[in-house]
């Protein structure tokens, strides 16, 4: 497994080690020892999830509030994703910005968004299916989000988000000025 490094030190994208032959292919998605070595610190996650969406779906920017936070590690296995992390820690040096990269069963990267971040992505296939696990259950009753079309967010969804396809909940999220972030920077 390769770290690859962004624009945001927390946010990494993992690039593991792809064995293809005449018969397919074969990769270690995840090891817990291998992980914690990379980022040189001990995350244990404790839920995975599973989402097929259809061309044109968004979803996000969500996050957990605390104490109900979550990491995720989040890949596509089927199709493609826009997916982004937006810093949402308040004093961070990142405040405001994101992180937004491809994900394909092709590139079977992965994308890691650690806590204090909002989380979303676009699905750009005909169909997707997206797996992340968490390192904290979810709790309904923390669930937060800022709006994914928030243009002074500048992410380029690479769809018409005027176009999305949306749920109710993702279409009331504030937009980040109206935000009151429940993260400080270094917190986590």
């Amino acid at each position: 497994m390769e770290l690859i490094t962004t624009t945001i030190p927390e946010v990494v994208i993992l690039q593991p080690r792809v064995f293809n032959d005449s018969r397919g292919y074969f990769f270690e998605s995840y090891s817990q020892r291998d992980f914690n070595q990379l980022l040189q610190r001990d995350i244990e996650f404790v839920q995975d999830n599973e989402s097929r969406s259809s061309r044109g779906v968004m979803r996000g920017l969500h996050f957990q509030r605390p104490p109900f936070t979550q990491a995720k590690l989040v890949r596509c296995v089927e199709g493609a994703v826009l997916d982004v992390a937006v810093d949402i820690r308040r004093g961070s040096p990142t405040y405001g910005r994101h992180v937004a990269v491809e994900l394909t069963a092709e590139n079977h990267l992965q994308f890691f968004v650690p806590r204090g971040f909002a989380h979303g992505f676009a699905v750009l296939s005909e169909t997707a299916v997206f797996q992340y696990k968490c390192d904290n259950y979810y709790a309904p009753q923390a669930d937060g989000g800022i709006s994914l079309l928030d243009t002074a967010l500048d992410i380029d969804w690479r769809i018409d988000p005027s176009a999305a396809i949306l749920s109710d909940k993702d279409t009331r999220h504030p937009l980040l000025e109206q935000f009151e972030s429940p993260f400080v920077y270094g917190e986590f």
